[in-house]
């Protein structure tokens, strides 16, 4: 069987650790009885233990390539191994609207947006676990006051609890990427409501972490465009505050506040 060459402009990076595969697969054991959905399978280095469990298994893979090393390597998985662009999929229609853990060992260049789109997909994902970037999974896990809070630790943490899980050294990999990586898992947590505007929530946390070294009183006045909010607004104690200082539940009080300026407008 004729090996699979990794692809630079696909960010593929082939684990060839069979432990730390093993490993990877089985942080999916926390969220039992669920289908799988693995992204960017590659030689199947991680399909090989998931196929395993006695679970539903499908696997979404962009290259070409990829896809027909994987029919031949795991012909039970024929009709679900899925040739498509992941960022591009309807998920509802994956196991026919049934919740699904979502895994893999994610190319590096679009593991933010694999996180957004399980972001905006929650309902079906109640656990997603894999290896990425050990940076970004700092980020993802990091608490209030951390340097590496920001953008993905509030968005992802609101709904989901975070664990990273260990790291993984570069020399596990074909070809050995220039940084370590990292396993994390992530839980759906207890909140079915965050209290406030989602979609204004996203918006005043990228843009406030836009400025992360600028008082909340300087960032958060490009919200308002031409309008000008009283000034006892920016007058409270917590505009003193850097974005990285503030909680989850203070983020969604603020966006509250500024949800109701902008109503009046």
């Amino acid at each position: 069987m004729r090996q699979v060459k990794p692809k630079k402009h696909l960010g593929q990076h082939f684990l060839t650790d069979l432990n730390v595969a093993k490993r990877i697969a089985d942080t999916v054991d926390a969220c039992p009885d669920i289908p799988v959905l693995e992204i960017g399978p590659g030689m199947g280095v991680l399909t090989q233990y998931l196929v395993e469990k006695p679970r539903p298994v499908k696997a979404v893979e962009i290259d070409r390539e990829s896809v027909a090393y994987l029919h031949e390597r795991f012909p039970k998985l024929q009709d679900n191994i899925i040739g498509e662009d992941f960022l591009r999929m309807d998920l509802a229609t994956v196991f026919d609207g049934q919740p699904f853990v979502l895994t893999g060992n994610y190319p590096y260049d679009i593991s933010s947006q694999i996180f957004f789109k399980m972001l905006d997909n929650k309902h079906l994902i109640p656990c997603c676990t894999g290896m990425i970037q050990r940076e970004v999974a700092l980020r993802m896990a990091a608490a209030p006051g951390s340097k590496v809070y920001g953008i993905l630790s509030v968005l992802i943490q609101a709904w989901y609890d975070v664990e990273y899980l260990f790291t993984v050294d570069e020399g596990v990999f074909n070809p050995p990427p220039k940084v370590k990586s990292a396993v994390i898992r992530m839980t759906r947590n207890d909140v079915t409501d965050l209290g406030c505007d989602e979609r204004l929530f996203r918006r005043l946390v990228k843009t406030v972490f836009g400025q992360r070294r600028k008082m909340l009183r300087v960032s958060i006045r490009q919200m308002f465009g031409a309008q000008k909010p009283d000034e006892s607004f920016f007058a409270q104690e917590i505009m003193t505050k850097r974005p990285e200082q503030l909680t989850i539940r203070q983020f969604v009080d603020l966006t509250n506040q500024v949800h109701a300026i902008l109503g009046t407008a």
